[in-house]
């Protein structure tokens, strides 16, 4: 006796899931406006961080003798 062949698909991924489902729903420009926007947000975080660490940095040198 054979056993039956299997077949395999990969589930996808929660982000490719959430990406296919936005192509769907959206138009282009709501898409490419949405990606800018996070990308907005992600290089706001980065100066506020890089902000914070040249304040301490300032903050350290100052206290130094």
């Amino acid at each position: 006796m054979q056993a039956a062949p299997v077949r395999a698909t990969a589930i996808p991924s929660f982000t490719v899931a959430l990406r296919a489902v936005e192509t769907l729903l959206l138009q282009g420009g709501q898409r490419t406006a949405r990606r800018n926007a996070w990308t907005s947000v992600l290089e706001d975080r980065r100066r506020a961080r890089s902000r914070v660490e040249a304040q301490q940095f300032l903050d350290r040198a100052a206290t130094r003798p």
